[in-house]
């Protein structure tokens, strides 16, 4: 929600003004924004800075989620991304669009022109339009300027805190806070509200139909709220996007916004689903599987086990499992000089820590090391396991097992062999664990959700799956002779 008296509004008032001179920059940060044609403070990351902001923190972005993906898909992408930016407002921006090889359904955008989808999200919508949609949002993100706006007020909150806090009526602390949220955490509703209506306005001029937008919020509201379901969550407050809130009104507002455009039936939905055709769904052999309480990495050629009830979660740079009973583990990677793993953990791991009773022990034919020693997490109190394996020169495989009091014998020592459970892959192993992909599949007369659905390889409920993968609801039916994804 959008106020008229934000940080950013009355920093850009004169009478103001007069009253924070101790940031000369200040003084000269208030600019019309071209795209929302609104006041704006931006003084603390000016336009000409963007490029170079951005540039910085994409090297981040490549550090951890891998190398960006290449090739037809990532081609593709580009190709859409540059028809939309080119109606954008921002001629200054060279803009740039990546994709990342993870199946979380996610999109974000940095200063400079970088931004970021996932193959997850690709897999989600269901024509050219929808991606341009999203794609529109994330460039309204950086015409906008939200996140120069965001730096800037959380820069001088901070520098002038006791003058605002005067000003404003609230104490210096609790501005200064305020100033530090708005730069670290998610965009504001009113923000991407904005973005919205500013990646419709680009999705129109690009010649697309401008509901793609509402369409793909549906599907990503359908999805989240299935996730939620099978991971027994409530749904209002489960969303992959966290990012990017999302809420009913937001959807609703999307179709209205979209309905002050002349009508276009222009979605490119055939052409999308024959981009999409044969791209990995779910997790990729490079980043790894989860297939039941077994964690495969193909690519690495590694392969361990959890205790059976753990849920896996297979992350960019660690595999996660956690248990009912609230044991949580970590597997992940670290580098090391020490060729001792006693030595690495106690000198390098936890930097010469005090921690007694390491154990030297051997993890099927490699050295390797364990410790536990007490902690206290959200308030509780928890038993902490190190493992360290030294599975190559100079490379440890690592996990770390927070274990709540009273778990019992039985469960301790299942843990005991998730450590043990650390080994190379079979043969056989590797020409089992395949990827799958989305398949694009033309339907036949006298075909049902029920029938198209059987089809589906994917655990849970496979009508709903079917039902949301294809951005369809509850009644519709299939048509004979479209195309539809599955997953295979």
């Amino acid at each position: 929600m959008t106020t008229k008296w934000t940080i950013a509004s009355l920093l850009c008032k004169k009478s103001f003004l007069l009253l924070i001179a101790i940031s000369s920059a200040t003084m000269y940060g208030c600019t019309v924004n071209p795209a929302t044609g609104q006041s704006q403070f931006t003084a603390l990351l000016p336009a000409s800075s963007e490029a170079k902001v951005g540039a910085a923190e994409h090297a981040k972005i490549e550090a951890q989620f891998g190398k960006f993906m290449t090739g037809p898909i990532a081609d593709y992408v580009n190709q859409v991304g540059q028809r939309v930016a080119a109606n954008t407002e921002r001629k200054d921006v060279q803009y740039k669009f990546y994709v990342l090889d993870t199946p979380l359904v996610n999109a974000f955008a940095l200063p400079g022109g970088y931004t970021y989808f996932s193959r997850g999200l690709l897999t989600l919508a269901n024509s050219e339009a929808e991606l341009a949609g999203v794609i529109g949002h994330e460039i309204g993100h950086i015409t906008a300027r939200h996140a120069a706006s965001r730096m800037s007020q959380g820069m001088v909150a901070g520098i002038g805190a006791a003058v605002i806090g005067t000003v404003a009526g609230g104490s210096a602390g609790q501005v200064a806070s305020l100033g530090s949220n708005l730069y670290i955490s998610s965009y504001s509703r009113g923000q991407e509200t904005q973005s919205d209506e500013l990646g419709i306005r680009y999705l129109a001029r690009a010649g697309y139909d401008p509901s793609g937008m509402s369409t793909f919020l549906s599907s990503l509201d359908a999805q989240s709220k299935l996730e939620a379901k099978e991971a027994g969550k409530n749904g209002s407050s489960f969303n992959y996007f966290s990012t990017h809130p999302l809420t009913a009104k937001r959807v609703q507002d999307s179709r209205v916004e979209a309905a002050k455009y002349p009508a276009n039936n222009n979605k490119a939905r055939a052409a999308y689903l024959n981009k999409i055709n044969g791209l990995v769904y779910g997790d990729s052999p490079d980043q790894g599987f989860a297939k039941g309480n077994r964690f495969y990495h193909p690519a690495l050629d590694f392969t361990f086990s959890v205790p059976k009830g753990a849920k896996i979660t297979n992350g960019a740079t660690k595999v996660t499992a956690r248990h009912p009973n609230g044991t949580a583990i970590i597997f992940d990677t670290g580098k090391g000089r020490s060729t001792d793993p006693v030595n690495y953990i106690r000198n390098e791991w936890l930097k010469g820590g005090q921690v007694g009773g390491a154990e030297a022990i051997t993890v099927h034919g490699k050295p390797a090391a364990t410790t536990v020693f007490g902690g206290n997490i959200q308030g509780k109190s928890v038993a902490v396991r190190l493992v360290a394996v030294q599975w190559a020169p100079n490379t440890y495989y690592r996990f770390q097992m927070a274990i709540p009091s009273g778990v019992g014998k039985a469960f301790e020592e299942e843990l005991k062999q998730t450590t043990y459970s650390l080994r190379k892959m079979s043969s056989g192993e590797k020409k089992s664990i395949q990827a799958k992909k989305i398949r694009v599949l033309v339907a036949p007369s006298g075909s049902t959700v029920s029938s198209m659905a059987a089809r589906m390889n994917v655990d849970g409920n496979k009508v709903e799956h079917f039902l949301v993968l294809n951005g369809m609801t509850s009644g519709q039916q299939v048509i004979a002779g479209q195309p539809y994804k599955i997953v295979l």
